[in-house]
């Protein structure tokens, strides 16, 4: 499916201020750009690079004042995701170099203290898919979406013990557990269409049978019409905006349409 997406926001700057921004999504496997528009008012000098999670980053510096910030895209991306119930885990040994990392514990994701409460939640699910949809199951089912519950400090472990949370925290809970369960699990950024209210949203992926897997518990069905803007352990490495000075954000307005006629 094809899909514009549209992120405006405007920031506000006491002084100078150096920050790193996440806001370009990158083609893949599962997408493709088609074309891209990233407009900075004023405008200042830009420079790009990948960090080590593949995620494509800009360094600027916002001057004192306000900037508005604003980038559109088209993207050619899949309306539905895979789902394979029964697909088993893939074994430790057997894992890419890159799949590595999402094993560990990590700011907001203690999975070291949550194997019990995982091990609870997936019962006698076969290991593998099944167990990572038990337990993006519990949470939609569980969890009360609810803004206010979480700020920047809020972990899963807090998160669980809250009962509520928003869509980051959602993701926390969801990586923590199914990485306890020693299945390689990572953060997603970006956006979905026709989320509702309309924003950037977060999700999971599990590694399983050989591939990475899309979760979303705070969906209860499975749904495509995805743009990934960055992965990451955690929220820590997927922030929009890394401000590295004093810097208020201001409105931030998110649109997603599909842009062709659904199959028939």
């Amino acid at each position: 499916m094809k899909l514009q997406a549209n992120c405006t926001m405007t920031v506000k700057a006491a002084a100078d201020c150096p920050v790193i921004a996440m806001l370009r999504p990158r083609s893949g496997m599962a997408q493709w750009m088609i074309s891209e528009r990233y407009e900075l008012s004023p405008w200042v000098r830009t420079t790009e690079y990948v960090d080590s999670y593949g995620n494509l980053c800009q360094r600027l510096t916002i001057p004192q004042g306000e900037m508005r910030i604003e980038v559109d895209m088209v993207m050619e991306t899949e309306e539905h995701i895979r789902v394979t119930p029964g697909a088993p885990p893939t074994p430790i040994s057997a894992l890419p170099d890159d799949a590595l990392l999402y094993l560990l514990q990590s700011r907001y994701c203690p999975s070291d203290k949550m194997e019990s409460r995982a091990r609870e939640i997936v019962g006698d699910a076969a290991p593998g898919y099944d167990q990572v949809e038990a337990i993006r199951a519990w949470v939609n089912a569980n969890l009360e979406y609810r803004y206010g519950v979480s700020d920047a400090t809020t972990d899963a472990l807090d998160t669980l013990e809250h009962g509520a949370g928003v869509c980051r925290d959602f993701s926390h809970v969801g990586v923590a557990m199914t990485r306890a369960l020693k299945i390689p699990a990572r953060v997603v950024v970006g956006y979905l269409h026709e989320l509702d209210p309309m924003d950037m949203h977060a999700w999971f992926e599990a590694f399983i049978d050989g591939r990475w897997y899309t979760f979303d518990a705070t969906q209860s069905q499975p749904k495509g019409g995805r743009i990934v803007v960055a992965y990451g352990r955690d929220a820590a490495d997927v922030a929009f905006v890394s401000n590295y000075g004093p810097l208020e954000m201001g409105d931030m307005r998110v649109t997603v349409a599909r842009l062709d006629t659904p199959a028939t």
